[in-house]
C-alpha cells in the first residue's frame, strides 16, 4: 500500500528542484545556472544505453547503416557530452547489404544495445534485425574496440543486454519480436546464459521471463538484492516505460509502470539507462522514440525517485507514476567544456570522431594523406545513378554529421574543386530517405556550374570558373534550410529554395559532403575544411 504522506513529501521536493513543463521547447542542454532542458542533445541519439565507471559516464547510441557504427559517448555531469569513438569500424563484418556496393539496409543495420563495465573491461553487445547479435569489448571506451563478434546468426530479433551477477555468471536477454510458433506469440522476452568469455549463447539455458505487446528496450540491473528487468510495451497511451522485480532472476516477477507518456508532447521517452550517482542519487538518460521529426530522437535526461522499491522516471504524480520533466537541477555541478564535435580542418592522420559515412566506405576512394589537410574525395559511379530523385541515397562515400535541433545552425565547407570531372556532381547535402537536398558544382561538357537539387529537381546557377568555392546551409528550429556561395570566403550569395529538413527509417535529417560521378568513376575534390557552429 502506497503511503500517501510519504509520497506528498518526496513529490514537494521534487517540484523544488524541477521545471516542469507541458513540452520541449527550443531550449536545451546546460543552462550555466546549475539547471538544464531537455533534450540534453538535440540530435539523433537513438536507442541509448549509459553506464557510470569512476568519476565518467559513457552512452552508446545506434547507427543504423551509418560507419563506422555505434557511437560512444563521454560525460562528467550527464549533461553536457563528446564523442570519444564507435564500437564497429567495418560494418561488412555485419552483412555485405551494408557495404558501398550494395547500400540495401536503410532502416536496418546497428539497432539498439548495451554497454556495461565487468571483468576490467568494457562490453557493447548489438542486435540488427536480419543479422542477429554481435559483440565487442575494450580496456578503453574511445577504443581500439576488438574486430565484431557474431554471437548468434538470427533474424527478427532485437533490444538485447547482457548482466553479470554476484558470482560472475553472465546473462543475455533479448526480445524475439517474430512470431514464435511456440508460443504463437509476438514480443517473447528471453534470457540466456552466457560463457564466461561472453562471446557465446548457451542455448539450452533459454527461459522466457515476459510477453507482451511491443515489449523491447531491455536491460537487468540487481540493486539491492533484487533483479530489476527493464523494458517498454506499447499500451493505449503509447509506448512506456516498464520494470519488473523479483528475487530470482527467473522470476516470478512483479511488474510496475514507471512512466505515463503524451506521444505529442514528450514524444515518448523510452529506450535508455538507470545510473547511480556516487552520491546514491539516481538518473535516467533516454532517447525519444517517437518518429516523424526532422531531427530524429533527441537525448535527454530524467530524475529518478524511488518510490517503495520502484525507481520512478520522471516527476511523480499521485498515482505513483512518472511524467515527463523538460528541465531539472544539474546532477553534478560542473562547468564543463564538452560538447558534440563538428568542426574538422582534416589534419588530423584520421577523420575525427564526429564524422560517420553512409555506409561502409570504398578505402581507395578518400584519403587524409594525399594532399596533407584535405579530405580528398574521388567520385564514382552511384548504384542507382539515373535516378536522380534518390541518387544520394545509393552513392558512395557520403560523410555525415547528425543535424542539430537548435535555434540558429550554419555549416560552412570549403572545397577544392580544381580537378572535377564531366559527370561529377560534389558539394554539400541534407539528406533522409523520405527527401533530399544537394547543393554544390556540376560539371558537364567542361564547364563547372552552381548547382541546387531539390529531391532530384536541379536548379542551375552561375558558372564557376575559380579553384575553390565555399558552401553554406543555415537552419533554425524548424529545420528550414536555406543554401549560399560564395566565390571569395567572404561575400555569400543565397540561392535556390528553400529545404525542410526531413525524418525517415529511423534516422534524422544527416548534413553531409557529397562527390559522385554519374558516367564514371572519375574525378575528385578536396575538402579544405567544415565548420559547423550550432
Amino acid at each position: 500500500m502506497v503511503n500517501i504522506k510519504r509520497l506528498s513529501i518526496i513529490i514537494c521536493l521534487q517540484l523544488l528542484s524541477l521545471h516542469v513543463f507541458s513540452q520541449m521547447t527550443d531550449k536545451w542542454g546546460d543552462q550555466n545556472d546549475n539547471f538544464y532542458y531537455n533534450p540534453v542533445i538535440p540530435a539523433d541519439y537513438s536507442d541509448l544505453d549509459a553506464i557510470r565507471v569512476g568519476d565518467d559516464f559513457y552512452a552508446i547510441s545506434s547507427t543504423m547503416q551509418f560507419s563506422p557504427g555505434m557511437v560512444v559517448l563521454h560525460s562528467k555531469d550527464l549533461v553536457n557530452w563528446e564523442i570519444i569513438g564507435h564500437v564497429a569500424n567495418d560494418l561488412t563484418r555485419i552483412s555485405p547489404e551494408l557495404n558501398w556496393d550494395r547500400m540495401n539496409c536503410y532502416g536496418k543495420g546497428i539497432w539498439a544495445g548495451s554497454i556495461k563495465y565487468y571483468k576490467g573491461k568494457f562490453w557493447v553487445y548489438f542486435g540488427t534485425p536480419d543479422d542477429g547479435f554481435f559483440m565487442s569489448s575494450a580496456t578503453n571506451p574511445a577504443g581500439p574496440w576488438e574486430p565484431l563478434h557474431n554471437l548468434w546468426n538470427v533474424a527478427g530479433w532485437n533490444d538485447c543486454c547482457t548482466f553479470c551477477d554476484d558470482d560472475g555468471q553472465l546473462y543475455f536477454i533479448a526480445t524475439n519480436f517474430a512470431l514464435d510458433p511456440k508460443t504463437n506469440k509476438k514480443y517473447n522476452i528471453h534470457l540466456f546464459k552466457l560463457t564466461p568469455d561472453g562471446k557465446s549463447i548457451i542455448k539450452e539455458s533459454d527461459s522466457i521471463i515476459h510477453q507482451s505487446h511491443g515489449s523491447e528496450a531491455n536491460k537487468l540491473y540487481k540493486i539491492n538484492g533484487l533483479y530489476y528487468h527493464y523494458f517498454s510495451r506499447v499500451t493505449n497511451e503509447g509506448r512506456v516505460i516498464m520494470m519488473e522485480r523479483s528475487k530470482n532472476i527467473y522470476g516470478p516477477y512483479e511488474i510496475k509502470q514507471l512512466n505515463h507518456v503524451d506521444k505529442k508532447k514528450d514524444r515518448e521517452p523510452n529506450q535508455g539507462g538507470l545510473i547511480q550517482l556516487k552520491t546514491g542519487e539516481w538518473w535516467f538518460f533516454t532517447h525519444h522514440g517517437s518518429g516523424g521529426h526532422w531531427e530524429g530522437r533527441v537525448a535527454s535526461l530524467l530524475p529518478v525517485t524511488w518510490v517503495d522499491g520502484w525507481p520512478i522516471i520522471g516527476e511523480v504524480g499521485t498515482d505513483t507514476i512518472g511524467n515527463m520533466v523538460w528541465s531539472a537541477k544539474k546532477p553534478i555541478k560542473s562547468i564543463s567544456a564538452l560538447k558534440i564535435q563538428t568542426d574538422d580542418d582534416f589534419n588530423a592522420s584520421q577523420l575525427a570522431v564526429q564524422w560517420e559515412w553512409n555506409y561502409q566506405p570504398r578505402k581507395d576512394k578518400w584519403s587524409l594523406t594525399e594532399r596533407k589537410g584535405f579530405l580528398r574525395l574521388h567520385a564514382f559511379t552511384p548504384i542507382n545513378p539515373d535516378d536522380s530523385k534518390k541518387v544520394i541515397l545509393r552513392a558512395g562515400n557520403t560523410i555525415t554529421q547528425r543535424s542539430m535541433r537548435t535555434t540558429s545552425n550554419e555549416v560552412t565547407v570549403k572545397i577544392d574543386i580544381e580537378n572535377m570531372a564531366d559527370g561529377q556532381y560534389a558539394g554539400i547535402t541534407h539528406f533522409s530517405t523520405i527527401s533530399n537536398s544537394l547543393f554544390g558544382v556540376k560539371q558537364l561538357n567542361g564547364v563547372k556550374s552552381l548547382t541546387y537539387s531539390n529531391n532530384g529537381k536541379d536548379t542551375t546557377g552561375i558558372t564557376i570558373t575559380g579553384k575553390s568555392i565555399w558552401l553554406k546551409s543555415t537552419w533554425g528550429y524548424e529545420g528550414i534550410s536555406s543554401y549560399a556561395c560564395s566565390l571569395d570566403g567572404k561575400t555569400y550569395i543565397p540561392f535556390g529554395d528553400t529545404y525542410q529538413l526531413t525524418w525517415g527509417s529511423y534516422r534524422g535529417d544527416r548534413i553531409g559532403i557529397f562527390s559522385f560521378n554519374i558516367r564514371e568513376d572519375k574525378g575528385f575534390v578536396d575538402v579544405d575544411w567544415f565548420k559547423y557552429q550550432y
